[in-house]
């Protein structure tokens, strides 16, 4: 699913060269039919587009209510169901729970300058995640936040604080040629 949205957006008005034929073999090696030859080359402008997508819609829901099990914006998010909310939006299906989507994407260095906007970023003690949010840039993200009662934008490095959950990591759900920071964060 999270190729599909890559691949959709990478090669929307993509040139026609772009989308030369090549036989896509079935499982057990036969021809199955014809798909687009993928140009790797543009997936880094289009993974950019998605992220910057990604950031947008996670920016309109700002303001909104936290909500214990919320998942929409009528009715008000809590931390995972912003996420889902969003991801769905881009036709990106996550588990529902905080400590679930933590599992999901590439392990992203915990560190502010390999994080890329989109990045999902997890907050907890302990072994796993109780809370996640969503890197906008400049060491920034966003998060339904029980404290504040609402969506809010906030610093990703903060003082500790009884109330404030530890920064536990980075997770990349978007890949792209600018990503090679997950790669590269020894894992």
């Amino acid at each position: 699913m999270l190729v599909r949205a890559a691949i959709l957006v990478a090669f929307a008005g993509a040139p026609a060269a772009v989308a030369a034929q090549a036989p896509i073999e079935s499982q057990n090696g036969a021809a199955a039919g014809v798909a687009p030859r993928m140009n790797f080359g543009i997936f880094g402008v289009s993974a950019t587009i998605v992220r910057d997508s990604l950031v947008n819609l996670a920016r309109q829901q700002l303001g909104r209510r936290y909500v214990l099990g919320g998942t929409t914006p009528d009715k008000g998010f809590d931390c995972s169901g912003l996420i889902r909310y969003v991801l769905a939006k881009l036709d990106i299906s996550v588990p529902r729970t905080a400590a679930q989507q933590e599992g999901i994407g590439a392990i992203v260095s915990k560190d502010t300058a390999v994080l890329r906007p989109g990045d999902l970023v997890t907050f907890g003690r302990g072994n796993r995640a109780s809370h996640i949010g969503i890197y906008v840039g400049d060491g920034r993200f966003i998060h339904a936040s029980s404290k504040a009662g609402r969506v809010v934008e906030s610093q990703l490095v903060r003082p500790p604080a009884r109330l404030i959950k530890p920064w536990r990591g980075a997770r990349r759900i978007l890949a792209g040629a600018d990503s090679s920071a997950a790669e590269s964060s020894g894992g």
